[in-house]
């Protein structure tokens, strides 16, 4: 129908219609085209709804380095002390070692410009102190050597007194034993002689002589009892004389060794003494190295922190920010939580740099303009202060005649904005996740640490 009446107004001449009839025609006209339009239109959205797109998560930081030894730091004096010179000022560069401050010494202790001479002197007396020490304890165990070589001899001979003494006990008392034989055998013979002289046999004169015989075998067993008493008295003094001698020894070797010992704890207090000089003697030395305040590696000197001269600095205090050389550079990236879990290790990245003119489209970063490449080196196991996860990228190997390498005129600190690329879907599919608040998808599960 539509191309009859097409055919039809085709055949019309324009001159020959009224002009009611021309204004009929062209709202016809119009109509058709734009009918056609619409047509194109809604073709054409359809089969971009169909074209891929990349999915990518956002994220914003900073330029960083990679290592840590490279990114900024503070330079701490060890000592406190007083400001006497600046080797540096901001912007100089500088090498490992390079002198930063030179300060001098406010501690009263450590005022006299001679005191590790004074040092080394009491060391010396207190060396000294130690040879003493061990010159007292020789000469105490010389002492107890003699002790013990004479108290050998003594003992020996108290001993032998005591077996001397032993056996006159012995000879003693059978001496006594013998003495009361002959007693009971003159009181017997009395006995007899005085029934004799009663029957007539023996005079008187015999029985006389038979009891003076007895009074002095009698006499003779008390002498005896004396003898025997004096040698069990002689047996015990010489019992007492060894048990003295031994307690005389043991007393005397008993102040040697304690005279050994205060030998033992003088040696002992000089040696603490001596150990606690040279570790003054070495601090004091390690003290005066700190007096010049160096560069721990080499870089630039991007602040220093305290100014003027002869103003008291304390221990430990920051005088100057330090940017290492950097050999790699990095950035740190944060995501929202939502995304890490889609993150894989090695995810390529596309980046831009404040001051890098450049024109990134989220869906197609092939092309991209004015980006660069990186991967994902590292992905926190904690989230920040506001939530978020931080990622570090680093730099890869640039694709030749596709992509450029990083800028050298990067400056740690610089805002950097990136796209962590992930898999392609069709637009369609993304546009209905944005609209749902869903979470971008994945062709696999991200493999965890150690698997």
């Amino acid at each position: 129908m539509g191309n009859k009446a097409h055919s039809l107004l085709s055949t019309i001449k324009w001159e020959d219609l009224s002009v009611a009839g021309r204004d009929q025609l062209l709202k016809k006209r119009g109509v058709m085209a734009l009918g056609r339009i619409l047509l194109f239109a809604a073709i054409l959205f359809i089969v971009i709804l169909f074209l891929p797109w990349r999915q990518t998560i956002p994220g914003r930081g900073t330029v960083t380095a990679l290592k840590p030894e490279e990114r900024p730091q503070t330079i701490q004096n060890q000592i406190g002390g007083r400001i006497e010179h600046w080797a540096v000022q901001d912007g100089d560069e500088v090498q490992a070692g390079d002198t930063i401050l030179v300060i001098s010494e406010t501690a009263p202790s450590y005022f006299d410009p001679e005191l590790p001479q004074r040092l080394n002197e009491q060391l010396t007396a207190k060396k000294s102190s130690e040879q003493a020490a061990d010159q007292k304890m020789l000469a105490t165990k010389a002492q107890i050597d003699a002790l013990t070589a004479g108290l050998r001899y003594q003992l020996e001979a108290a001993r032998n007194k005591v077996v001397q003494a032993r056996n006159v006990v012995k000879i003693d008392s059978a001496d006594l034993v013998a003495m009361q034989s002959f007693y009971e055998t003159s009181k017997a013979r009395l006995l007899r002689y005085e029934q004799g002289y009663k029957n007539g046999l023996f005079s008187l004169t015999d029985i006389e002589t038979r009891r003076l015989n007895l009074q002095n075998d009698e006499a003779k067993v008390v002498s005896a009892q004396n003898k025997l008493t004096n040698a069990r008295q002689t047996l015990i003094n010489a019992t007492i004389d060894l048990d003295n001698i031994q307690a005389k020894y043991n007393e005397s070797l008993a102040k040697a060794q304690s005279d050994l010992g205060s030998a033992l704890s003088s040696k002992a207090s000089a040696q603490g003494d001596i150990a606690k000089l040279r570790n003054e003697i070495a601090n004091i030395e390690v003290r005066r190295d700190h007096y010049v305040v160096r560069a721990p590696q080499s870089g630039y000197i991007v602040k220093t922190l305290k100014a003027g001269i002869g103003e008291n600095i304390k221990e430990g205090e920051s005088i100057a920010t330090l940017q290492p050389k950097v050999t790699v550079m990095a950035v740190e990236l944060y995501v929202d939580a939502m995304d890490v879990p889609l993150i894989l290790s090695e995810s390529d990245t596309r980046l831009q740099f404040e001051g890098w003119p450049s024109v990134q489209f989220s869906g197609w970063p092939s092309v991209a303009v004015g980006t660069f490449a990186g991967k994902v080196a590292v992905i926190d196991k904690v989230s920040s202060a506001d939530g978020k996860y931080r990622l570090l990228i680093k730099p890869t190997t640039p694709v030749p005649d596709k992509d450029e390498p990083w800028p050298e005129q990067l400056r740690l600190g610089s805002g950097a904005f990136g796209r962590v690329i992930l898999n392609a879907v069709p637009l369609w599919y993304e546009i209905w996740r944005q609209l749902n608040g869903f979470p971008p998808s994945l062709e696999k599960e991200p493999k965890t640490e150690g698997k």
